[in-house]
């Protein structure tokens, strides 16, 4: 009956996807929406393609083990990012009506920044979308009690976010979205009730969390320490700032100030509504310590799953199913379409200039088709964790882009050598840390790989106005 629902639901979300790519009529319309899109559709999206696997498996399964400590990356981190957006970044980007991110880094600073940043950017989107994909896999492998392989299930699940998203284009990921959105909230504010209730109530699981130090940030104050956490925070609060995904949600509003609030809004929901995920988590180790303690050992990304499956009735079975699906599944189309988008705007288009709007719009669907299929096969050949492909997808946009995009719009001085040395020493020292990094060491690789680039755009663009200006010679004195 489960699998009926689950069935029923999916084919409701296709059907919707199809609806929207009526309203594709060229490629503005596919990658941004037109620039027509009312609030509570930009706050839906954002919040939507935000809240995905990571939110509802991977956070909860990374708190119970680690309490707030081990999340400070997201959702804490992602709720300053888009705040940031919002209140900082949303407003300039969207009076200069670019396509993509990518377009920002080429008219401030020139086609070789600009096809440097968009590969980095597009690379970075392989953990956020594997992670959905493997998280749909978990998902119908619950669901069919294992008659369905995990990697069948991602299959299964890849091939319909893939049919909704090639033909609707964001205006597909609006629509959906918004829906999803509302089965989300609704159906995990039930289940914090229920569940909660089985728990003892609210207040019994939360002063117990507390109770069990789960609710600190920071387990001492020595600098290490505090190295260590700054740089958990701002791997989600820069590094997701320069991407594509966020910029698309800007640039389809109506006008800045949607913008501006939309993203603002959408991260207050993020925030809040992360914290039920892992109270319903937290109140599962109250409810069934054994079972608990089985998954942490095996895979605790399996414990909310198996609780809802083990303890709950069938409705409440359906509304966390229909929730996580949702949760998924938005963020998945949503990502899936912004490298794709990136990729034909500011890589494909440097070989092929003269496209017309119809093969533009062929083109993007086509880079769909293949970023799907190269995020399923990194999916399949990862063994990480879904919260650690969603907080490694964005260092390396933490270590090259951030700089650039930064200093471009608020520092006049910054130049194409600066911004070329940014990330050219972001990435190096980033890549060199990484590869010999050990659990003692002081810096960790991507705050060390952010500070080099602030280094390397400081020289590359003060060093040679200062040669400049002693090599001028001095103008006679008048007599």
């Amino acid at each position: 009956m489960l699998i009926w629902f689950v069935a029923v639901y999916l084919l409701i979300t296709v059907g919707v996807g199809f609806y929207a790519s009526t309203r594709v009529k060229n490629s503005k319309d596919f990658a941004a929406g037109g620039r027509s899109m009312s609030f509570p559709l930009v706050a839906a999206m954002v919040f939507a393609t935000w809240f995905g696997s990571e939110a509802v498996l991977g956070i909860p399964a990374t708190f119970i083990e680690e309490g707030f400590a081990g999340i400070v990356e997201d959702p804490f981190g992602s709720f300053g990012c888009l705040m940031l957006v919002g209140l900082v970044f949303a407003r300039p980007l969207y009076r200069m009506n670019l396509l993509t991110i990518g377009d920002f880094f080429r008219k401030r600073f020139g086609p070789n920044v600009e096809l440097i940043t968009s590969l980095v950017i597009i690379g970075s989107y392989l953990g956020w979308v594997a992670a959905q994909l493997t998280a749909l896999g978990v998902v119908f492998n619950v669901l069919s009690d294992g008659s369905i392989t995990t990697t069948q299930g991602m299959l299964i699940g890849t091939a319909i976010v893939l049919l909704y998203t090639l033909f609707g284009g964001m205006w597909s990921v609006a629509l959906t979205d918004f829906m999803q959105m509302i089965i989300i909230v609704v159906g995990l504010v039930y289940l914090t009730w229920l569940i909660g209730d089985m728990a003892g109530g609210a207040d019994v699981v939360i002063s117990h969390a507390a109770s069990e130090g789960k609710f600190t940030f920071m387990h001492s104050f020595e600098p290490r320490d505090i190295v260590a956490f700054i740089a958990a925070a701002v791997t989600m609060m820069f590094g997701s700032i320069p991407q594509q995904d966020v910029y698309a949600r800007v640039m389809s509003a109506k006008t800045e100030n949607i913008a501006a609030r939309a993203s603002m809004t959408g991260a207050v929901f993020y925030l809040s509504f992360c914290m039920l995920p892992i109270f319903l988590t937290y109140a599962a180790s109250m409810i069934d310590p054994a079972m608990v303690q089985k998954w942490l050992a095996e895979d605790s990304q399996m414990i909310l799953p198996h609780l809802i499956m083990e303890r709950t009735p069938l409705f409440a079975q359906i509304m966390f199913f229909g929730a996580l699906l949702s949760a998924i599944m938005s963020t998945a189309s949503g990502t899936l379409l912004a490298p794709s988008v990136t990729f034909t705007e500011n890589v494909l288009k440097r070989f092929i200039p003269d496209m017309t709007d119809r093969q533009f719009l062929l083109a993007m669907r086509i880079s769909v088709v293949v970023m799907t299929a190269a995020t399923s096969v990194f999916a399949l050949y990862s063994d990480a964790s879904i919260y650690e492909m969603v907080g490694n997808a964005y260092k390396v946009t933490l270590v090259a882009a951030v700089v650039p995009l930064f200093t471009g719009l608020f520092w006049k001085r910054a130049t194409t050598q600066g911004a070329l040395l940014a990330i050219a020493f972001g990435l190096l020292s980033w890549m060199y840390l990484e590869a010999t990094y050990a659990e003692t060491d002081f810096w960790p690789p991507q705050l060390a790989g952010l500070l080099f680039s602030a280094l390397g755009m400081l020289l590359g663009s003060l060093l040679p106005q200062f040669v400049r200006s002693r090599r001028e010679p001095l103008e006679p004195v008048a007599a």
